[in-house]
């Protein structure tokens, strides 16, 4: 069998399967869900041996260590994973959900009502916890879910897909609801984005690579790429608190997307500050790159090249820019950022508010870490990603943002005169 009629026939199965999925109740999504949760706990050493195979071939391959980070479970992550699906199987079912209710002067009555996006790809790289939280939140959406993971987590990735489908079986629903695509080649993305009339949506997770994969997509795409977050230091900051939040954001875990790249401090602090976070930030093992103001402050740190201010490192690494005012940290922002994450630490309300109104990121923080742009933090059970465009979702994407809306509209006779 041809690779196109491999990846045709799977997406044959699962659009088929999205239409049954659409009718099913949530009990039985919930119990599919608390089957699968409890899967992953009781198959730990398998997944975990499956991993282990993963991250030597991803090392002995010379991948970068944010890279192998990404892609390591551990028995808390693990446990983390099948917790979320419990928390997802306790949020409210959002499809069916009425979003709007009018009556016209006509005597229609209009109802706004949450449905399933129908079958829904997903692209991603490195990170196999994917594999669950996304098939799990477009599965209690609604929706049917076709995941396409990267060669790198190939085996781990096998496994958890074999337990959602076991989940499903065992629930007596169509496994084909959530389908694994295990070829790894670069092909079956060319032939994901060809098919409209078999996929609704894909959702891609990775660099630049598979940017220019699906480009000229013929499938609508609802991309999740780059994460380059920034953190500003006020002049009015409380400098234990900015510390505590910008170690936080740059080194709990440098590896993912809403850790932060670049530190933005006021000059009428920097002397204050800057020495004391450089060296909790060295002692962590950070590499710091400044500007030349920041240089004077810190000798050792790298100089910054224009570069710099655009880098999604996903590594120990930070950049350091001294600015003069809020409006030159917030038009920095809007010039290097990805729109994704944004921070500003101060006391002073009117900054905090000007911060929140002027800065056009997904998630906007003030006196907290960026750290937190996430689904799970954010009560979502879990995510698909996060989203940075305008369009139809953004920010961190759970149930509700995997679902459209249709209007059903009752009359008794009404005809359009």
């Amino acid at each position: 069998m041809s690779l196109e009629a491999e990846v045709l026939g799977a997406l044959a199965r699962a659009h088929a399967a999205a239409r049954r999925l659409a009718l099913i109740g949530t009990d039985r999504k919930n119990h599919a869900l608390v089957t699968l949760a409890d899967g992953l706990r009781s198959s730990t050493d398998r997944i975990l041996a499956a991993n282990r195979e993963d991250v030597e071939r991803a090392r002995a391959e010379g991948d970068a260590s944010a890279f192998v980070e990404r892609l390591t479970l551990t028995p808390d992550r693990i446990a983390a994973m099948a917790r979320s699906v419990e928390e997802v199987a306790a949020l409210p079912d959002p499809v069916g959900e009425t979003l709007a209710h009018w009556r016209r002067p006509n005597g229609l009555e209009i109802r706004q009502v949450r449905v399933p996006i129908g079958v829904v790809a997903i692209i991603y790289e490195s990170r196999p916890n994917v594999t669950v939280d996304a098939g799990v939140l477009g599965f209690k959406a609604g929706n049917a879910v076709v995941l396409r993971g990267g060669r790198e987590a190939l085996s781990t990735n096998a496994v958890l897909a074999e337990l959602i489908g076991t989940a499903l079986v065992k629930s007596d629903l169509d496994p084909n609801a959530v389908t694994f695509i295990d070829n790894p080649d670069h092909e079956v993305i060319q032939i994901l984005k060809r098919h409209p009339e078999l996929i609704d949506l894909i959702i891609p997770r990775g660099g630049n690579a598979l940017k220019a994969a699906l480009a000229g997509s013929a499938v609508p795409v609802l991309p999740h790429f780059d994460g380059i977050c920034q953190t500003y230091v006020d002049r009015a900051a409380d400098l234990q608190m900015a510390e505590e939040i910008c170690f936080n954001a740059k080194c709990s875990r440098p590896s993912v997307c809403n850790a932060m790249e670049t530190m933005i401090v006021h000059a009428d602090i920097a002397t204050q500050f800057l020495p004391r976070i450089a060296q909790r930030m060295r002692a962590a093992g950070v590499e710091l790159r400044g500007d030349d103001r920041t240089r004077a402050i810190i000798p050792d740190a790298r100089i910054a090249t224009a570069a710099d201010w655009d880098a999604e490192y996903l590594d120990l690494i930070l950049a350091i820019r001294i600015v003069d005012s809020c409006d030159e940290a917030i038009e920095f922002i809007a010039r290097h950022g990805s729109g994704l994450a944004d921070a500003i630490v101060t006391q002073d309300a009117e900054a905090a508010a000007r911060f929140e109104h002027e800065v056009d990121s997904a998630t906007v923080y003030v006196n907290a870490s960026t750290r937190f742009t996430d689904g799970f933090e954010f009560g979502f059970g879990a995510e698909t990603g996060i989203s940075t465009n305008r369009l139809h979702a953004r920010g961190p994407m759970g149930l509700k943002e995997l679902t459209t809306y249709k209007y059903i509209i009752a009359g008794h006779g009404q005809i359009r005169k």
